[in-house]
């Protein structure tokens, strides 16, 4: 059973530009639930809107942060995305708890996040030496190919349907184009950053964000 959410009072999730939050506002979207973005300036660790602090709201600095309608605050993508396609089972954006398909979409979600995600976002670091970063992009690319091989023959991570691990992935190699890895040559994976670029729920993530006009 899904956790009771009320509808009076929207959630918010708090959000920086093509960060790794896209991958939950992705999720929001396609969900059709209803939420508020609140934008975050990770450089100066403040809000957009009023300059505030916004360690005083998540500790860690980082997005994304969902804030519930009852006042919690839930951090880390993958929990984020879980909860938020359980609110809404009826969507199918995640096989149901208890089942083997549902640790398949968790060994997808953990792959992304500690094999790619860190990975790649590293590139992001302007401290890193090119010698560093030239060995981030050569993991980064090896870790790609394999993903490459798995959607061979499928249109999604899961298979033939979209799911919560999709967002999060096309979001995390998105970044590639912005830190130097050439994924040209990996087919598969690039017909699947055209299809998940193609859903609407995605177009309207990116424009929200101002990545897309």
């Amino acid at each position: 059973m899904p956790l009771p959410h009320s509808s009076m009072d929207p959630m918010k999730l708090y959000y920086t530009p093509g960060a790794c939050s896209l991958a939950p506002h992705i999720v929001l979207k396609e969900a059709g639930l209803t939420f508020e973005l609140v934008k975050a300036d990770l450089k100066s660790h403040t809000l957009v809107a009023d300059g505030s602090d916004y360690y005083q709201t998540n500790s860690k600095g980082q997005v994304p942060l969902l804030e519930l309608d009852n006042g919690e605050r839930l951090t880390e993508g993958p929990a984020i995305n879980q909860y938020l396609a359980d609110q809404v089972p009826e969507k199918k954006l995640a096989p149901a708890n208890g089942t083997m398909a549902r640790y398949r979409l968790q060994e997808w979600l953990n792959f992304v996040t500690s094999e790619l995600h860190k990975g790649i976002g590293g590139l992001f670091n302007p401290m890193m030496n090119d010698d560093g970063k030239a060995v981030l992009r050569a993991r980064a690319l090896d870790k790609l190919k394999w993903v490459d091989a798995q959607l061979e023959g499928k249109q999604y991570l899961m298979g033939d349907t979209f799911s919560i691990a999709d967002a999060y992935l096309f979001t995390v190699t998105n970044w590639t184009a912005h830190t130097g890895i050439d994924i040209s040559g990996l087919k598969h994976l690039g017909a699947f950053q055209a299809r998940m670029a193609a859903r609407p729920a995605v177009q309207a993530a990116l424009k929200a964000e101002g990545l897309l006009k």
